[in-house]
């Protein structure tokens, strides 16, 4: 293991993996393919196309020892279009049920070869290299994978444990600014919903976080570590309104309904969960939590990463709330939100007044 790598297991039985994290994997990915392909195993791989073109070394070390497809950037991708074309593309490599697929992306490569690898043939062996901050904390673990539909976003899915992952962080050099500070949303919220250390250490940090920074790997190996306890607890999210893999949803149902009002791709997934996690943070205080707590400090924290505390531009209310409720986290036609008693612990609750709601959405920038 080299110097500074970190690894975690995320313990399900029969059906638990490990996670790498650290740098410069392409030789340990090549050599991995190379074993898994003697025994006449076949494998394919889907990979981000913008990650194809802007990390040609890396992607050539592991794209010359099986056929892939490129998979079109964007959250646009994670269609029932794309997951025609990537079923047809596994049964014209002939893979069989002792295949597997190899996801190469970000979440949204992640959740849509997830979701192939789970379908066909009624379930392959799946892995996974993360390219972004977001994949690496929060997508790449857990198994949730699906693709969206009009209706709403991950309407479409099922869970489908991952075989292994690696998470080299020298493949986020090649992000954008924009994207990075997308991730950091993601673990701002292992912050907001269980970690409160995390939650002061962002605060209290000298500078923000980037991908060359010496202790990159802590970050992301807390955060997996995190979710690994809530997925281990609660794999499928049955706990309903105790808390369990319901609490990972913190910000999402505003974030999901502002991906989905404002069109797919118009905000990046990480930064509808940054406003998200602000409202979820006044509907808190709505509900009589976090009373001796400013949101002050938070929007200051979302600030140092350029992500955004309000709509770029006014969205109808009445679409927002609407959205709401065609959310996956509707149980019996009622809404359940996550909110905060304390910064680092979550709760969820369906006692949500409409006007709180519409209240909080007017103060983000909705009409």
């Amino acid at each position: 293991m080299l110097k500074n790598n970190r690894e975690l297991t995320v313990n399900l039985d029969d059906r638990s993996y490990p996670i790498r994290i650290g740098r410069g994997f392409g030789e340990e990915l090549a050599s991995f393919l190379t074993e898994s392909l003697k025994g006449g195993q076949k494998g394919v791989i889907l990979i981000d196309e913008h990650f194809l073109s802007s990390q040609p070394e890396f992607s050539q070390k592991i794209t010359q020892h099986l056929p892939h497809l490129v998979v079109p950037s964007g959250e646009s991708s994670k269609s029932v279009e794309q997951l025609s074309k990537a079923w047809d593309f596994l049964a014209s490599s002939k893979i069989d049920r002792s295949g597997f697929l190899l996801a190469v992306g970000g979440g949204v490569v992640g959740d849509l070869g997830g979701f192939v690898a789970a379908s066909y043939l009624r379930g392959i062996a799946f892995y996974q290299v993360p390219t972004t901050l977001l994949a690496m904390v929060d997508s790449s673990v857990g198994g949730k994978t699906g693709i969206n539909i009009k209706a709403g976003k991950n309407l479409i899915g099922s869970f489908h444990q991952p075989n292994f992952v690696w998470a080299d962080l020298d493949l986020l050099k090649s992000l954008s600014s924009r994207e990075f500070s997308a991730g950091m949303a993601e673990v701002i919220k292992y912050g907001m919903l269980g970690d409160e250390e995390l939650y002061q250490q962002l605060l209290n940090r000298a500078g923000p976080y980037s991908p060359d920074c010496a202790d990159l790997a802590d970050l992301v190996h807390r955060c997996c570590t995190n979710k690994a306890k809530i997925v281990q607890a609660d794999e499928r999210e049955k706990v309903g309104l105790k808390g369990g893999r319901a609490l990972l949803n913190l910000g999402h149902t505003f974030a999901h309904a502002i991906e989905k009002v404002a069109g797919y791709g118009n905000y990046l997934h990480g930064e509808a969960v940054a406003i998200g996690l602000l409202c979820a943070f006044r509907l808190s205080q709505e509900l009589g939590n976090l009373k001796e707590l400013s949101d002050d400090e938070l929007i200051k924290l979302l600030n140092s990463y350029n992500l955004p505390a309000s709509l770029n531009k006014p969205i109808v209310t009445k679409e927002l709330v609407s959205a709401m409720y065609s959310d996956k986290k509707v149980d019996r036609g009622v809404l359940r939100f996550v909110v905060m008693k304390n910064i680092g612990e979550a709760y969820c609750t369906d006692v949500v007044d409409k006007e709180m709601v519409e209240d909080v959405w007017s103060k983000v920038g909705a009409n």
